[in-house]
């Protein structure tokens, strides 16, 4: 891994990100986490786990490094303040800074709330565009439950805009950053992807529509003579049965609820979500903030454990492949 520490990032201060932060702290020895400093040392005291705070590498289980991002106002457990959404994305701008500058290797993001950051009047979409539009970037959302890996290639856009969405470059262009950080980044010398229908049974020769026959078959088979091991369109309903995943190294979901109710009905809680085709490594819990759980103890840290582990594997599938 080199020097450099794996930067987290707390993410919306009033949710469980702080919580799971320090649920996981022993196993964060490799990481520096982006934060209010008393913020998370009053979180610590309410969820009596004892923690000391450092600017250097730990050296006992008890200790975790910290960048301080101060917060604008002080946080309450569960009550969302849009005043402190702009100390939010502060966190984001250093972890990317940091990135940039060399004194982190990538950074893994704790969950927000998109609509507290809108409230504030900051125009804001998600972690992937936010990361995407600063990184200049096209860029592909991935989320990741052991050995099953489902992209997408819309993300979040009303169901009703999908089919106008889904075009051949479109879809070129997604399979195409799948193809290539499957290689670069989880180290798959072949990647096989199979890529799902936009309607149902596929279309079912066109009786239930015609993007499958137009527009998706079109495209895999250009993809194909590119050398790209592309298979599909297959119905949703199918591809996703056990037996068809083992011959996937990856599946290409065409819209947000398509792929991600299997993939977390698979994996919920352990599942991860990483952001392809940006010049760095990120990945993320695979679930919200849970106000409701901020300062109870009851969240479960697991997805940030499996998001810091993946991380890991992505730093060196790349020193590995550059």
């Amino acid at each position: 891994m080199g020097t450099q520490p794996l930067a987290i990032t707390a993410g919306e201060p009033a949710g469980i990100g702080f919580d799971i932060i320090l649920q996981s702290a022993s196993h964060l020895t490799d990481c520096i986490v982006i934060a209010d400093t008393q913020e998370l040392l009053k979180r610590a005291r309410l969820l009596n786990i004892h923690i000391d705070l450092c600017q250097h590498a730990p050296d006992a289980s008890n200790q975790l490094r910290v960048k301080h991002i101060p917060v604008a106002e002080k946080v309450e457990c569960g009550l969302l303040n849009p005043n402190n959404s702009k100390y939010v994305l502060s966190c984001l701008d250093e972890a990317l800074r940091g990135i940039a500058a060399g004194e982190y290797a990538a950074m893994i993001t704790a969950p927000l709330h998109k609509g507290v950051i809108n409230d504030a009047g900051i125009p804001f979409t998600g972690h992937t565009e936010y990361l995407a539009e600063h990184t200049q970037s096209e860029v592909v959302m991935l989320l990741v439950a052991g050995q099953v890996r489902v992209a997408l290639a819309t993300t979040h856009l009303p169901l009703s805009h999908v089919p106008q969405a889904i075009t051949p470059e479109l879809l070129n262009r997604i399979i195409t950053i799948l193809h290539h950080d499957l290689i670069s980044k989880f180290g798959i010398k072949n990647p096989r992807i199979g890529v799902c229908g936009l309607n149902p049974h596929a279309g079912e020769q066109g009786h239930l529509g015609r993007e499958e026959i137009e527009i998706i078959e079109p495209t895999l088979c250009e993809l194909k003579k590119a050398g790209i091991n592309v298979t599909g369109p297959f119905p949703a309903d199918t591809i996703f049965t056990p037996k068809q995943l083992q011959l996937v190294d990856a599946v290409l979901a065409m819209y947000h609820d398509q792929g991600l109710p299997t993939l977390k009905h698979i994996g919920f809680g352990n599942a991860v979500n990483t952001t392809l085709g940006l010049p760095i490594v990120r990945t993320s819990v695979d679930h919200g903030t849970a106000l409701d759980l901020a300062g109870t103890g009851k969240s479960d840290a697991g997805s940030l454990l499996a998001a810091v582990e993946l991380a890991r594997v992505q730093v060196n599938s790349k020193k590995i492949t550059t």
